[in-house]
């Protein structure tokens, strides 16, 4: 429905991990939530859940690393606030379409998201079902 470009705070051997072109957004979502800072504003935190970016080989042991830990999003106030209110809607997620480097940063692609219902299920069973028949039709002609 929409998109957002944000950063990601990584550690030094994240980033050369991804720069090397490793790392999977297979499974990886987004969480906003309310921070924990006693402050007079709300603070919000967007986070990277579950996004697998594995060990730099070339640094050496690192004994402490979860290659899938949180890692937290930068955007700013209004877009954070703008996301949480989208969230709250029923339906809707936000999901990291891609990662990439510009200007030496490292940056993910999020996009809002609307999950399929139930009619929208059948139909996609139903187009692929069809869509079966036409290339085992298509196949036997040809032998």
């Amino acid at each position: 429905m929409e998109t957002w470009e944000a950063g990601i705070a990584l550690s030094g051997s994240e980033v050369k991990s991804i720069k090397t072109g490793q790392g999977d957004l297979k499974g990886a979502y987004v969480r906003v939530r309310a921070g924990t800072a006693p402050t007079r504003r709300r603070q919000l935190v967007a986070e990277l859940l579950n996004m697998y970016i594995p060990p730099y080989l070339k640094a050496g042991p690192q004994p402490n690393y979860e290659p899938r830990r949180t890692r937290r999003l930068l955007l700013h106030r209004r877009e954070m606030g703008k996301l949480l209110g989208l969230l709250e809607t029923k339906g809707l997620t936000l999901v990291p379409l891609s990662v990439y480097t510009r200007n030496h940063l490292i940056k993910v692609t999020i996009g809002l998201g609307k999950g399929k219902t139930a009619v929208d299920k059948r139909e996609t069973i139903k187009q692929r079902d069809i869509d079966r028949n036409v290339r085992q039709r298509m196949l036997r002609s040809v032998r």
